[in-house]
């Protein structure tokens, strides 16, 4: 599959606001540089609105914002330098490395291995460190785990390792399904298992003790309501993707779900919130 390079000039403070609203757009990995962003979409789902709702957006963040140009490139693993630049990491309980990078030997930490393919779901952005730190908090033991939007299978991974007893995840994402394998294996994991598609892969009749969704707003608003009715009374849900201003949105939903607010938690402009059924 092709995908299409698109180099965006954009002010360092506004990089990570215009992400999340390329992520709404489709697009599916990016490359941060000094005052620009280099984001990768199939060139299959590009076209002329999107390139204008682009150049929309960018008219927000002032003159120092525009967009370069646009570069097709064949198939290959375009995020092959952004992998190598990875460093190990601790965050929460975790220590979350790519093979390459030191081992940990320690008892304070537990150790995660993660070898990403996308930019997402590797522990760097600040969704999925809010739900890597609060993962040893919801997680008591015991738990069914359902992780909907799985990307590179850190969350599961981690629930599993933070005493979870197994997990069931999904992605619309072709690359997510064998990267996902890939990094169970890294980590010894067995009771995992990972379907290419939506929430149509979910194992008929089941229910779940701990559902994890770190995906956007709209998906969230969508899935919200299809997530409840897998979800156990007494069950939590756990969402993240999410920006400040989307919690009051997010809430009026979660409300006629008749989902219980238990917290929000927040780092710069992202939050991750806690529910409980």
């Amino acid at each position: 599959m092709d995908y299409l390079r698109v180099y965006l000039s954009i002010p360092d403070e506004f990089q990570e606001l215009l992400i999340a609203e390329l992520f709404d757009m489709d697009f599916e990995g990016f490359e941060e540089e000094e005052h620009r962003i280099i984001a990768s979409i199939p060139a299959k789902d590009f076209n002329d609105y999107k390139r204008e709702e682009i150049e929309r957006i960018l008219m927000h963040y002032g003159d120092g914002a525009y967009l370069e140009k646009e570069e097709l490139v064949a198939p290959q693993n375009w995020n092959a330098n952004w992998e190598q630049s990875i460093e190990p990491q601790t965050i929460g309980k975790f220590y979350v490395r790519p093979t390459w990078g030191e081992a940990y030997h320690g008892d304070e930490f537990i150790e995660l291995l993660i070898d990403p393919k996308m930019a997402f779901g590797t522990g760097y952005h600040a969704t999925t460190r809010l739900l890597l730190e609060w993962i040893p908090e919801v997680v008591k033991g015991g738990e069914d785990v359902l992780d909907a939007g799985t990307g590179t299978g850190i969350l599961a991974i981690a629930a599993l390792k933070a005493g979870a007893e197994q997990a069931f995840g999904f992605d619309i994402d072709e690359w997510s399904e064998e990267n996902a394998r890939e990094n169970m294996e890294l980590n010894n994991i067995e009771k995992f298992d990972v379907k290419l598609g939506s929430t149509e892969t979910i194992p008929e009749g089941k229910e779940y003790d701990l559902i994890l969704a770190n995906i956007n707003r709209n998906a969230l608003m969508e899935l919200i309501p299809v997530l409840n009715t897998y979800l156990k009374p007494g069950g939590k849900l756990l969402l993240s993707g999410l920006l400040e201003a989307d919690e009051s949105t997010i809430l009026k939903i979660t409300d006629k779900q008749l989902l219980t607010h238990v917290s929000t938690r927040q780092q710069k402009e992202w939050i991750a919130i806690l529910l409980r059924k």
